[in-house]
């Protein structure tokens, strides 16, 4: 799909209170930037979208669960600045976006930072010399695995089940344990209870498309 450039977007982000120009600055330091009391007997939770698109999956968590902060991650500013729109619309004060590729992430976060990766209806990246670019492949697997908590999770959604049953096989070769998983997300009685839909999650079940997830973890060495 072709993304239309929208002018000016750049400086869009600049002056939004949402986006952080320099994240690589917050490394080690997110919780810090979204205030909260120091003295919390419990630090408040850290999760991660990468490939938020137009942010709709971010703000209604973020409404869910103020208890917990989000940051954002998308890589095209075109599509980042429709984020900063709706979160300008509908504030929250406990979302935080950043206009980056997810190849940065070891320079944004510190390991064990984050607590939860989400990935969305990702680039399927489909022809093979490209398998290095998926998100649920092992190399970004890794990446992931270093930034989270001990306890950390990756949910991961697609309806496209041939990148899905590459990253069912990814996760079990690379020492993922699997917390959930299904082909047929909406007619799970356990997992769609609080299920958050995408933009795209929409468009896709609309025409009858089953939306796969998974939940894993990671086996401790």
């Amino acid at each position: 799909m072709r993304l239309r450039n929208i002018p000016g977007a750049g400086e869009i982000l600049a002056a939004s209170e949402y986006v952080v120009d320099e994240p690589e600055k917050m490394k080690g330091r997110w919780r810090e930037l979204f205030g909260r009391c120091a003295r919390a007997v419990r630090k408040a939770p850290l999760h991660v979208e990468i490939g938020m698109g137009k942010g709709a999956f971010l703000h209604q968590m973020a409404l869910f669960h103020d208890d917990i902060d989000y940051v954002g991650i998308e890589r095209y500013s075109s599509v980042l600045v429709k984020a900063v729109s709706k979160l300008e619309t509908e504030p929250v004060n406990n979302v935080k976006l950043v206009c980056a590729d997810a190849e940065e992430l070891l320079e944004m976060f510190d390991p064990g930072e984050a607590d939860r990766v989400y990935l969305n209806f990702s680039d399927p990246w489909p022809k093979a010399r490209h398998a290095k670019r998926r998100l649920p492949g092992r190399e970004f697997l890794e990446r992931f695995g270093q930034i989270l908590s001990p306890e950390g999770m990756i949910e991961f959604k697609t309806d496209n089940r041939e990148l899905f049953d590459f990253a069912v096989e990814e996760a079990k070769e690379t020492g993922w344990k699997f917390e959930a998983l299904t082909y047929d997300l909406h007619h799970d009685v356990a997992l769609r209870e609080d299920n958050v839909m995408t933009e795209y999650e929409e468009k896709f079940s609309a025409k009858g498309n089953p939306i796969c997830k998974y939940i894993i973890y990671r086996i401790p060495k």
